[in-house]
């Protein structure tokens, strides 16, 4: 056999050229040969992309970690549960564990009503619950600025007041003194009130008032809902909304006891 010469490989060395070796002299004999040699040609050609097409791929391995199994709370919650924009969902990174596990228990147990939430605890344990409010509270992450708000003046010193001083005469306390002089939460059981939507929080009364939204028994909150009218409850959310967060966000470590409320889930 004649050498292929410099720089050329030979036929049998390189993937498919014996085929295209053997089908050659087919070309010397008219077109329908020619068109024959194609089609054997293609045919090969899908018949190995098929081939390969059905090589099954490799399975994902996820990591069984408590930060994968979480992953479902994102979507609303946000990355590491920092919230979004949508304004209907709270932040719950960095909350006080308490708190966290205490609205859990809420949602799986009927006291808090929420399809998706429901759904998404119905068969989970208490244990399992404890872990997922502990790894929300770990997150420590930025917060975001401050929104605005369209309302007057005057609504929004009237509810500076109601925040800082409350309303003695219809015996409303003050924010302050459950949710802490910085209003960022009192550890173990007592959230923050800023760094959360306006709309939240007026979504959140609203629920209180009409039944939809419940707490271990004696509810305080829900006093402190029905005693403000929906004109205060707006003011009160939108300045809450458009304070910006202290140098030191996090929940405060205690707070004067005794609280002014009896709350039942306040300090469990």
């Amino acid at each position: 056999m004649p050498s292929a010469g410099p720089g050329v490989v030979p036929a049998r060395a390189r993937p498919g050229a014996a085929v295209v070796v053997c089908l050659a002299p087919m070309f010397r004999f008219g077109p329908f040969l020619r068109h024959v040699a194609i089609a054997i040609l293609l045919g090969g050609a899908v018949a190995a992309a098929f081939a390969q097409a059905q090589v099954p791929p490799a399975p994902q391995v996820v990591p069984d970690t408590l930060a994968e199994r979480v992953q479902p709370c994102m979507s609303c919650h946000g990355r590491e549960g920092r919230a979004t924009n949508l304004g209907f969902f709270p932040r719950i990174a960095g909350k006080p564990e308490g708190y966290l596990y205490n609205q859990l228990r809420n949602f799986r147990d009927g006291r808090r009503e929420n399809v998706l939430m429901s759904g998404l605890v119905r068969h989970l344990s208490d244990d399992y619950l404890r872990e997922i409010a502990a790894y929300f509270a770990q997150q420590d992450l930025p917060y975001p600025p401050p929104q605005g708000g369209a309302h007057s003046v005057v609504d929004l010193q009237r509810a500076a007041d109601l925040v800082a001083r409350g309303d003695k005469a219809r015996k409303v306390p003050a924010c302050v003194q459950c949710h802490g002089a910085a209003m960022t939460g009192v550890q173990p059981a007592i959230p923050g009130l800023l760094g959360l939507p306006h709309d939240y929080l007026v979504a959140q009364f609203g629920a209180w008032r009409n039944g939809l939204r419940h707490a271990a028994a004696p509810d305080c909150m829900k006093v402190v809902a029905e005693s403000l009218s929906a004109e205060e409850v707006s003011a009160v959310a939108a300045w809450l909304a458009a304070q910006p967060l202290p140098v030191d966000p996090h929940p405060a470590a205690a707070i004067a006891q005794p609280l002014p409320l009896d709350c039942g889930s306040g300090l469990r």
